[in-house]
């Protein structure tokens, strides 16, 4: 069937690309990675938030071939369903789902003022009202999350699909000096401390590609 591959964009700038990759590592799968180049015309539409794209992240896996990051969370649920991707308990799996499924679809005010940019940081960065009321919804569903089932990950001891859909939102609120609530900076730093994340973060710091409107001084 050949190897399994995970495509990707920018490790700096893509939160879609770094979802994906955590769901593999959740699911315990050994992908190679294959990245696009920032200067490919849709992976690059893609990344400035003018179109969507349907080449990354993309999962190919005997015979398999899965994009769109939910879709690939639930495949891989299918095919490791002992891995925990999902809370065991139907409650709780349906809210992980829908808590998901929201920031699969949502924040498009969050996504466009604040891009991810692993290497940046921005001190004094001035937030618009758009994106506030975003990063309200964002902490609300964390409080909520965490109240319920306990932490330190939104769904309890071990990380889900949840935590790899939230985890661009935390490299985003260090990036723009968002300030938090300390219980939703606790999260912010497990996450930021979680092994798959310092990973990938290391290799972006290495990765050589640059996209000029995405690192300006705001």
């Amino acid at each position: 069937m050949g190897e399994t591959t995970l495509t990707i964009s920018s490790r700096n700038y893509s939160s879609w690309s770094l979802r994906a990759w955590l769901l593999c590592r959740l699911a315990g799968l050994e992908v190679k990675v294959v990245s696009v180049p920032v200067d490919d015309p849709a992976n690059r539409a893609e990344l400035l938030l003018l179109s969507p794209t349907v080449l990354v992240p993309r999962l190919n896996h005997e015979g398999a071939s899965v994009w769109d990051t939910l879709a690939i969370a639930e495949y891989l649920d299918e095919l490791t369903p002992d891995a925990g991707l999902l809370p065991t308990e139907r409650i709780a799996r349906a809210h992980c789902r829908s808590v998901s499924a929201e920031m699969h679809s949502g924040f498009y005010n969050l996504r466009s003022a604040l891009p991810m940019n692993l290497r940046a940081r921005y001190r004094d960065f001035r937030i618009f009202t758009g994106a506030r009321s975003d990063i309200v919804r964002v902490l609300t569903i964390w409080r909520e999350c965490l109240s319920l089932y306990g932490g330190p990950f939104l769904f309890g001891p071990q990380p889900t699909v949840a935590d790899a859909m939230y985890a661009p939102v935390c490299t985003r609120f260090r990036t723009y000096n968002v300030e938090l609530e300390p219980q939703a900076q606790s999260y912010c730093d497990l996450i930021l401390s979680w092994a798959p994340m310092k990973e990938w973060i290391s290799e972006a710091l290495n990765e050589p590609e640059e996209i000029e409107e995405l690192d300006m001084e705001f």
